[in-house]
C-alpha cells in the first residue's frame, strides 16, 4: 500500500499547485482595449517565419492587416525559411496588392545546415526592423482587429519589456483536435498565472512582444542558439534574468491569436515531444521543479495500472486519484476556458484524463532522449 501513500502525496502537491493557479489566473486584472483611443507611441515589428505556408500565411497577413491600429505604427517582416512552395511569392504579391496599408516585407532565410531555422529567421527579422517593438507569430494564425492595440495599452499600463499574450486552437469537429484544445487550455493558464506571479517564466511564440533593444541587450539567440525550439520560452528567461519585475501577461480576448492545432494523433505527439524537448535546456530551476512533478503524478497513475494486475485495490485507488485529479483541475480549467469562450468543451474533460496522462509520459520521455520533425526536418 506504500505506492497509493507515494500517489497520495504527489496528488496533495499537485493539487496545492493548481489549486494556486486557479486564485493566480483570476487574479490577472481583464484588459479591455475595445473603443479606448490609439496610443501612438509604441511601434511593432511583426516578425513572422514561414516555410511551406502557402495554405495559411495569406489569411494571417489579411488578418493583420485589418487590425485597428495605425497602419503606418507597424510593418510586417515575413522571413521565409527555405520553402519548397509558393510562400514566398504569395507574400510579395499580397505586398504589392497592399500597398496602402502596413509596410509588408519578405527576406529570404540564407544558410542551411542549422539545428535551429526559426531562431535564425526571427533573428533575421528583428536585424532589419524598423521598430521599437518586436512581435512575433507563426505563419498558420490569425490575428485579431484588436491584437496591436492591446499590446500598446499594455506597454503603457505596465511599462514591460517582455509579453506574454494569449493563443488559442482554432476549433475542428475532430477527436483530436477537441482534445488538443483541452490541453491547450490549461497551458494558456498556467502561463497566465506562472507570469502573472512571476514564479515561473511561459510563453508561447505564437503571440508575445518585446522591446527589440533588450533583445540586442541580452544577446539575442546566444547561448541557446543550438537548440531547435525555445524561440519563446528560453529567450523570455535570459530576458526575465535581466529584468525580472518586467515580464507582463496580456489577459484580454482582444489579444488572442488563434491557430491551428496538429491535424494528426502523429503530428500532435510530435509537437508535445519538440515542446518538452525544451526542458533539459531550461535554465530556470523554478519550471524544471513543477514539470518533474506534474511528470511523476502522472507517472504514478502508470504505475498504479500495472500494479492492479497484481493486486486489483490498485484499480480502485487509480479511479479514486483519476476523479480527483478531474476535481481539483476542474475549477481552474472552466475559468480558463470561460476566458477563451470554450465552455462547451469542457463535458469532455474527465473522459479525456488517461489519454493526457498517457501523452504526458510519453511525450515527457521522448522529449528527452527522441528526435522529432519540424517543417519537414528531422531535428534534436
Amino acid at each position: 500500500m506504500w505506492l497509493i501513500g507515494i500517489t497520495g502525496v504527489l496528488f496533495l502537491l499537485y493539487a496545492v499547485l493548481i489549486l494556486f493557479y486557479t486564485r493566480s489566473w483570476n487574479q490577472i486584472p481583464m484588459q479591455v482595449t475595445a473603443g479606448m483611443p490609439v496610443n501612438e507611441a509604441f511601434t511593432f515589428s511583426i516578425i513572422i517565419p514561414a516555410r511551406n505556408e502557402a495554405i495559411n500565411i495569406l489569411p494571417l497577413l489579411d488578418s493583420i492587416k485589418q487590425q485597428q491600429y495605425p497602419s503606418h505604427l507597424f510593418e510586417v517582416i515575413v522571413v521565409d525559411d527555405h520553402s519548397d512552395d509558393n510562400t514566398a511569392s504569395l507574400v510579395e504579391r499580397f505586398a504589392a496588392e497592399n500597398e496602402a496599408g502596413p509596410s509588408i516585407r519578405l527576406i529570404r532565410l540564407a544558410g542551411k545546415g542549422l539545428n535551429s531555422y526559426k531562431k535564425k529567421a526571427i533573428e533575421t527579422g528583428i536585424a532589419s526592423a524598423q521598430h521599437s517593438w518586436i512581435v512575433c507569430t507563426d505563419a498558420d494564425c490569425l490575428a485579431p482587429g484588436g491584437w496591436l492595440q492591446s499590446i500598446a495599452h499594455i506597454v503603457k499600463e505596465t511599462d514591460p519589456v517582455f509579453i506574454a499574450a494569449p493563443v488559442a486552437f482554432i476549433e475542428e469537429p475532430t477527436l483530436v483536435n477537441l482534445f488538443q484544445d483541452l490541453d491547450f487550455l490549461t497551458l494558456q493558464g498556467i502561463t497566465g498565472a506562472s507570469v502573472y506571479r512571476n514564479i515561473h517564466t511561459m510563453c508561447n511564440g505564437a503571440n508575445l512582444a518585446y522591446r527589440r533593444d533588450v533583445f540586442a541587450e541580452v544577446d539575442g539567440f546566444s547561448g541557446i542558439d543550438t537548440i531547435a525550439s525555445g524561440d519563446d520560452m528560453l529567450l523570455m528567461h535570459k530576458i526575465w534574468k535581466r529584468y525580472p519585475q518586467r515580464i507582463a501577461y496580456l489577459k484580454s480576448k482582444q489579444a488572442i491569436i488563434k491557430t491551428a492545432a496538429a491535424p494528426t494523433w502523429g503530428a500532435f505527439i510530435n509537437q508535445r515531444i519538440r515542446w518538452a524537448s525544451k526542458a533539459t535546456s531550461y535554465d530556470d530551476k523554478r519550471i524544471f521543479a513543477v514539470l518533474f512533478l506534474v511528470y511523476l503524478f502522472n507517472s504514478s497513475f502508470l504505475i498504479l495500472f500495472i500494479a492492479g494486475f497484481v493486486n486489483s485495490c490498485y484499480f480502485l485507488a487509480l479511479f479514486v486519484f483519476w476523479t480527483l485529479k478531474t476535481i481539483i483541475e476542474l475549477p481552474f480549467i472552466k475559468n480558463v476556458a470561460t476566458f477563451f469562450g470554450k465552455q462547451s468543451r469542457l463535458k469532455y474533460f474527465f473522459l479525456f484524463q488517461p489519454l493526457h496522462i498517457g501523452y504526458t509520459i510519453l511525450a515527457g520521455f521522448l522529449g528527452s532522449f527522441g528526435r522529432y520533425e519540424w517543417k519537414g526536418r528531422r531535428v534534436k
